[in-house]
């Protein structure tokens, strides 16, 4: 880094907030590498973030701000204070209170709420699942899966009644408690919903790229094929 820092016009030129997008970027694909489970891909993704954390570090000591030791030396103090059930005399019996006890130092160190470390810019729904992880941490929380379920049921009729009165900013409302609630739900079933709804854009995406070749092979593009004989290659595409 410090040879491509020097020596590259490109690299020479670049800031932190030039990074910015291309980490960014660079996250997703990890994301969707360790989705694929294809764990080549995840070592090489590693190594693309790795580079980036070290570009800032690099840009960070030129103007003195911080370096690559601050960097690890911040995140190992961070640890540290926050695992006192392992560097001090705090006793926890499970993952739940390890959270609880997280979230109650955060606030000793200054921190006004708990939901002050959920990023401004993450995508709804990953911060929709934060937030509520977070609130969780302190207490504020469902304490079974059916009373969320229950609530996720009272949150669809809701909406079904706005829809049913086209009140069009009332149904907004209504579809974003529901997918709030829905969230939460998966939350409660252990379930990432962010992983789970990219896994399920990826399968159909599969399958109606199937489709599209079947049409081809057929000579004809699919606004000329009938429903019905879409559904003959969907159901297809499932079995395979």
């Amino acid at each position: 880094m410090d040879e491509l820092r020097e020596q590259c016009p490109w690299d020479k030129k670049q800031t932190i907030q030039t990074l910015r997008h291309l980490t960014i970027e660079e996250t997703y694909e990890l994301g969707d590498a360790i989705l694929e489970n294809d764990l080549d891909e995840v070592k090489k993704e590693l190594g693309d973030l790795l580079l980036h954390i070290v570009f800032y570090a690099r840009i960070g000591s030129e103007t003195n701000d911080f370096d690559m030791a601050d960097v690890a030396n911040d995140i190992c103090e961070k640890l540290i204070s926050r695992h006192p059930h392992i560097y001090g005399d705090v006793k926890v019996a499970d993952e739940e209170e390890v959270k609880q006890n997280w979230e109650n130092i955060k606030l000793k160190e200054g921190k006004k709420s708990v939901l002050e470390g959920v990023p401004k810019s993450l995508p709804a729904m990953v911060k929709a699942y934060r937030i509520q992880d977070k609130v969780s941490g302190v207490g504020f929380d469902w304490e079974e899966p059916h009373q969320v379920f229950e609530k996720l049921k009272e949150e669809l009729d809701e909406l079904q009644h706005e829809v049913a009165e086209e009140n069009s900013e009332k149904i907004e409302q209504e579809f974003g408690d529901v997918l709030f609630s829905l969230i939460n739900y998966a939350r409660f079933l252990k379930i990432d919903p962010e992983s789970a709804l990219e896994r399920t854009n990826k399968k159909f995406i599969k399958r109606f790229q199937y489709l599209e070749s079947k049409a081809k092979l057929l000579g004809k593009t699919l606004k000329e094929m009938s429903l019905a004989e879409m559904d003959v290659y969907w159901n297809e595409a499932k079995k395979l």
